[in-house]
């Protein structure tokens, strides 16, 4: 008698597993969410509520009266076409500009040189690292103040001291001066920055590894060339967060100019960020003082997403 065997077809899988699986998937991510959950609430409350009430207002009639009556009508773009077609805003870009760049240069260059510098360990490099940070641990309104009475024009050291070495025939008016004033703002901006500069990029040198310069001392290789070789490059995400972090803080800079020159001579030294600051609460005009502000945003979130990708970009044809 012959056996015939049936073979059955394999049953067909069933969500059976993967629904547990998908449970499990989501009770995971709930704890994540706890821990995350409190920094999206501060980042809301206060930046992003603060951000997108600073745009409505820009687009509205918003005066002192509005505290009182709670109304602030809407006046289109009113309030953009009076601050674009001001002199003063479009003086003001071109300072922001100059101040921005000329700061960051300064602080930068000098701040490589100093941390390349105290990169190689002598007797009391610690103690002198410490003193040059003192300018960077000074409140900015007081490291203003002093610079204000170090380069005022009768009694100030700076001209003393040019005038008794026989550098300057006359004081100079640093502050006075529309043409000298801001080349002062941006000295003294980039005195106050050297430090921070300094301190990073002093941290990054100390990742690279002491092999790489001892490979290229084999070589033959000079001192530029390990630089430009093996030094920038190394360097380069630590100069990224250098470069990006110092225009964040330097292209909004408010408390230095106002104790330095107060945006004078002449408007002179008047920023994006004096600008606001004149007419939002000087002007008491709030909507156009939005509108300052948001520009500042902007450009701020253009240059950081710009010079991110392009370093990116870099990155990876490195690779």
């Amino acid at each position: 008698m012959a056996v015939t065997a049936t073979t059955s077809a394999p049953a067909p899988a069933t969500g059976g597993a993967a629904g547990p699986a998908r449970g499990r998937g989501r009770r995971g991510a709930l704890p994540r969410w706890c821990f995350v959950a409190p920094a999206l609430l501060y980042m809301l409350a206060f930046f992003g509520y603060p951000l997108v009430r600073n745009i409505v207002m820009s687009f509205q009639h918003y005066t002192p009266r509005t505290f009182f009556t709670g109304e602030s009508p809407f006046n289109g773009l009113d309030n953009w076409r009076a601050v674009l077609d001001n002199p003063l805003f479009k003086d003001s870009l071109w300072h922001t500009l100059l101040f921005t760049l000329g700061s960051l240069a300064g602080q930068f260059l000098i701040g490589l040189a100093l941390a390349v510098f105290f990169s190689r360990r002598f007797r009391l490099s610690g103690f002198v690292r410490a003193v040059l940070l003192l300018p960077w641990l000074v409140p900015m309104v007081v490291s203003a103040v002093v610079w204000r009475k170090l380069l005022d024009q009768d009694t100030g050291v700076i001209n003393t001291l040019l005038t008794d070495l026989g550098l300057a025939d006359a004081p100079v008016h640093w502050l006075s001066s529309p043409s000298v004033a801001l080349l002062s703002a941006i000295l003294v901006n980039i005195w106050v920055g050297i430090p921070f500069n300094m301190v990073i990029l002093y941290g990054g040198l100390q990742e690279i590894p002491r092999d790489l310069y001892e490979a290229a001392a084999l070589d033959g290789a000079g001192a530029w060339r390990v630089f430009r070789s093996i030094t920038l490059p190394m360097l380069r995400p630590v100069v990224t967060v250098v470069l990006v972090l110092g225009f964040m803080s330097t292209v909004k800079i408010l408390d230095l100019i106002l104790a330095l020159t107060g945006g004078g001579p002449a408007d002179a030294t008047q920023t994006l960020g004096t600008v606001t600051y004149h007419m939002s609460f000087q002007q008491l005009d709030f909507g156009q003082g939005a509108v300052v502000g948001n520009v500042l945003i902007l450009v701020s979130a253009v240059f950081a997403v710009l010079y991110l990708r392009a370093n990116r970009a870099d990155l990876g044809q490195g690779k």
